[in-house]
């Protein structure tokens, strides 16, 4: 069934949600690195084992144990696919980093995916982007390199392996637009906290061996660092994930990626308010365009819902095609 147009507005405001909350990740790492020497790999088994944790309470509660246990019976393949994917793109941005720097990582991994959605849905549908979603995509990107390029945490600090980095970001791209593709399908037809909770499960599976053999302490008695894992588990796995599947079942893959622009925002602006780091000109300018391309792209959303609705889908009491 095509959603109405409300309830595309209402999911591109989810995704924009959901990457507010992964912004706030990047600085909340650093602090627990700060207070006790737990490797990344480390800290990110504990943010998918504590969102594990939380989403399973949760889903218990609602009694939606059977709708876990049914999908992972009927789509096992599609759900260990997104959660390799995405955890995969987590650690591969993370690597891209150490590599490359934080704005090689970030413009590549995170621009990479939304061109590569674009072109497979233009692909899929035989019809090239209309001038106004070229303008919208272009804003977007433009308004990431400048974020990314203006902001601190070292920003502009090339790392000591800048090819190989390079190519890390490229595939954390190239995954992270498989694990949204993916994810799609998947959000459509499933709750979002039981997706999210299958496809946690699968990182987890695949991060803690990591965690294991990275000889970092696993454990703390700092409860300050286990408020913060805490805060990563429940806030910027679970519930953001949450909302971004939520979104995916009335957006767009490429739309989804792009208004995950707001994440190196969110994460300037945050380090501006706790770290004092100014944004700069470039930075602001930066930040309005990616505002203004998530407005935009909200837009374009619902006139693509009302396209496919076609005329009746707004005169009351005239059923749509997809309705017996």
């Amino acid at each position: 069934m095509t959603p109405s147009p409300a309830a595309a507005r209402w999911g591109v405001a989810q995704i924009a949600l959901a990457a507010f909350l992964w912004g706030t990740g990047g600085l909340v790492v650093q602090l627990v690195r700060e207070r006790v020497p737990m490797t990344v790999p480390t800290i990110s088994a504990w943010r998918l084992a504590l969102a594990l944790a939380a989403l399973l309470a949760i889903v218990l509660a609602q009694r939606a144990g059977g709708r876990l246990v049914a999908l992972l019976r009927e789509r096992p393949r599609r759900v260990l696919a997104v959660g390799l994917a995405t955890a995969g793109y987590q650690l591969l941005y993370f690597l891209a980093v150490t590599w490359a720097g934080v704005t090689v990582a970030t413009v590549v991994s995170l621009g990479l995916a939304p061109v590569l959605l674009g072109v497979g849905e233009a692909i899929t549908s035989r019809r090239a982007p209309s001038p106004t979603r070229l303008l919208v995509v272009a804003a977007a990107l433009a308004g990431l390199v400048l974020v990314s390029t203006a902001t601190g945490h070292g920003a502009g600090a090339v790392g000591p392996r800048p090819a190989a980095g390079l190519a890390v970001a490229v595939a954390a791209g190239v995954l992270y637009a498989l694990a949204t593709g993916w994810g799609g399908d998947l959000a459509r037809g499933t709750p979002p906290l039981v997706l999210t909770a299958a496809t946690t499960g699968v990182g987890v599976l695949v991060l803690a061996p990591l965690a294991l053999l990275g000889g970092s302490p696993l454990l703390t008695t700092d409860t300050e660092a286990l408020a913060l894992l805490a805060y990563l588990g429940v806030v910027t796995m679970a519930a953001a994930y949450a909302a971004f599947y939520a979104g995916l079942r009335t957006t767009r893959g490429s739309t989804a990626t792009l208004v995950t622009l707001v994440e190196p925002l969110s994460a300037a602006l945050l380090a501006a308010v706790v770290l004092g780091e100014r944004l700069g000109p470039a930075g602001l300018v930066g930040a309005a365009l990616i505002l203004a391309a998530v407005a935009g792209l909200a837009r374009d959303e619902e006139d693509a819902v009302a396209v496919a609705a076609g005329p009746t889908a707004a005169l009351p009491g005239v059923p749509h095609p997809d309705h017996d």
